[in-house]
């Protein structure tokens, strides 16, 4: 399997039957600081329909067609915000279950609330998390590690945050989230770069940047 972080919430996973994923592929202009999202990708899975996060038309269709086995999705339903959605609507959780790479994928959109139990089973112990930690749209660097918590992922990944020269001036960055990581142990920290090849064996926080300029 392999993970590029394109940036913002956008993602592009390849798993091992070659079978390509982009989650939240952001429009042209939308996230101050990055580059036109210009991927190729058998699936593309958005989260909820503000533009930095359902740019469909931004993705290409690969020339052939996929003759493998298709991966297992599930979507749960949830808020962009604390009060269902009366300030920003609905959100999806995103789940892929690929069996080839015996892995379950969980992509958090733009979460802004709890979850509850039942929902919580769904995605307690994935073997990959991405979730939101910037704040003010979505969950904060507190909530998202409280979150983790929970869920208790081998893997996780923070999106949606800002950084030198990139994203909104109302997001925070990630150092809070890693700190309360890193304060709390149990998890190694990996400065993992732009993409990943493979999910480590041990409960990582894998710490990855943008794909800056794609064009």
């Amino acid at each position: 399997m392999d993970i590029t972080y394109i940036g913002h919430a956008c993602f592009m996973i390849e798993l091992s039957t070659g079978y390509s994923i982009c989650f939240d592929p952001y429009a042209p202009g939308s996230v101050p600081g990055l580059g036109e999202v210009c991927v190729v990708a058998d699936k593309v899975l958005c989260s909820h329909g503000h533009r930095d996060h359902n740019a469909e038309e931004c993705v290409k269709s690969p020339s052939r067609a996929f003759n493998g086995p298709f991966p297992e999705i599930e979507f749960i339903d949830t808020y962009h915000d604390e009060v269902k959605g009366a300030k920003r609507g609905p959100n999806k959780i995103t789940i892929v279950r690929s069996e080839p790479d015996n892995a379950v994928i969980v992509h958090m959109g733009d979460i802004g609330c709890g979850l509850t139990d039942e929902q919580l089973e769904k995605i307690k112990g994935c073997d990959l998390l991405m979730i939101p930690v910037g704040g003010f749209y979505t969950i904060d660097c507190r909530q998202a590690f409280e979150l983790c918590c929970k869920i208790d992922p081998k893997a996780v990944i923070p999106m949606h945050f800002s950084g030198d020269g990139f994203g909104y001036d109302v997001i925070s960055g990630i150092e809070e989230f890693a700190e309360l990581i890193r304060e709390n142990g149990g998890r190694d920290i990996v400065a993992a770069g732009e993409k990943v090849r493979g999910l480590p064996e041990g409960k990582t926080l894998l710490l990855m940047d943008p794909v800056r300029f794609l064009r």
